[in-house]
């Protein structure tokens, strides 16, 4: 035989080899998310929700919304005997100032945005509109601004908090962010932009924006916790008295800034990358390890997803399919019942309830392109 065909033929025959692989790892990847989102499914509805349709009802009302609202962006109808209960359980939570929370919480913006979140992602008739509509002038309302006596000179301003804290954070500012955008709130909106010059000095970057005394002190692009009140970072402070960045709010932060039309060529933005990619990881919560692990993996994930590249480059040069990465990781992680916890239960993060509908709500970004 001649040389040339030889080489065509074993050619071929590898070249028929790749194909066949890179054709199977797609629909491989595709049974991997199906049976893990079916399984989660399926502990939620069957063990994870009570008779009333509620889920961790003693923590209050939210983390009923959250899971509702991620049971729903994986297909389920708002008229699903499985979601219809739980909607009902929520609407006893809505307060005559507009808000849906627990009376007497600490947590009206939380328990309210993620409710917001919950009834737009149900509202596909308008059923809800009403009751949206004064849920996001009641987070609107509470927001730090002028009318609770704060200039934009302030560190508090634009921010959103835990009432028991006396001051904004930036997990919370960046749910009201995500709930007034489902809501149909634009980059324009006053609120957002209010909300962006809190996320703002968030931000280790000294900019026009942040002038805070901690953006200098540890200026490596990424997000802590708050400015306010003395500052806080749940990942501690540096030698110099900065506050350290982690991962979840640094994704939550330039979600948010995403959010609020700050553009990929913005020294915020670009910074905020920066240290993303320095710090890519789908096994730990940079800066904490195993500490608020999953709410860390939705807020990667909707970031991710906001800044609408199938591949994320890290500092390395390496190309990372963030989707199939953390398929892969939630799936090595979920229990036989379908469920997940946290081993490291800070922040409810042991309630398996809880963190299954925050591996669900990072999954609903993470369609296979096929499903999408």
């Amino acid at each position: 035989m001649h040389r040339t065909a030889v080489v065509c033929i074993v050619f071929c025959g590898l070249f028929s080899r790749f194909v066949s692989a890179a054709e199977t790892a797609k629909p491989d990847l595709r049974a991997e998310y199906e049976q893990v989102v079916a399984k989660a499914i399926g502990y939620l509805t069957t063990t994870g929700r009570a008779a009333d349709g509620s889920y961790s009802s003693q923590a209050g009302p939210g983390v009923t919304a959250l899971v509702t609202t991620s049971l729903m962006r994986h297909g389920r109808s708002p008229d699903d005997p499985s979601v219809s209960e739980s909607l009902k359980y929520l609407e006893k939570f809505v307060q005559p100032d507009g808000g849906i929370y627990q009376p007497n919480t600490f947590y009206k913006n939380y328990e309210t945005c993620i409710a917001i979140m919950c009834f737009e992602e149900a509202n596909r008739d308008g059923r809800y509109a009403s009751l949206l509509k004064k849920a996001e002038a009641f987070v609107k309302g509470i927001q730090w601004d002028e009318t609770e006596g704060k200039t934009s000179a302030d560190l508090e301003y634009g921010g959103a908090g835990y009432g028991k804290s006396k001051r904004p954070d930036l997990s919370n500012t960046a749910f009201l962010v995500e709930a007034l955008k489902a809501a149909g709130n634009d980059e324009n909106s006053e609120a957002i932009q209010r909300a962006l010059m809190f996320v703002s000095r968030c931000q280790n970057l000294e900019t026009e924006h942040n002038q805070t005394p901690f953006a200098a002190k540890n200026p490596d692009g990424g997000f802590y916790y708050t400015p306010a009140a003395g500052g806080a970072s749940m990942a501690g402070q540096t030698p110099e008295g900065g506050l350290r960045s982690y991962g979840s709010m640094t994704y939550a932060g330039l979600k948010s800034m995403i959010y609020a039309g700050v553009r990929p060529d913005d020294q915020r933005v670009k910074a905020a990358v920066e240290w993303i990619k320095k710090h890519y990881d789908v096994d730990a919560n940079p800066g904490m390890g195993e500490t608020g692990l999953y709410y860390y993996y939705q807020t990667f994930a909707k970031t991710l997803a906001a800044i609408g590249k199938d591949q994320f480059v890290d500092d390395k040069g390496v190309a990372h399919d963030w989707r199939a990465d953390l398929i892969h990781a939630l799936a090595r992680r979920q229990q036989p019942d379908g469920s997940w916890a946290n081993h490291t239960d800070r922040w409810m993060e042991g309630d398996p309830s809880l963190v299954t509908g925050y591996a669900l709500l990072a999954l609903a970004c993470c369609k296979p392109a096929e499903s999408r």
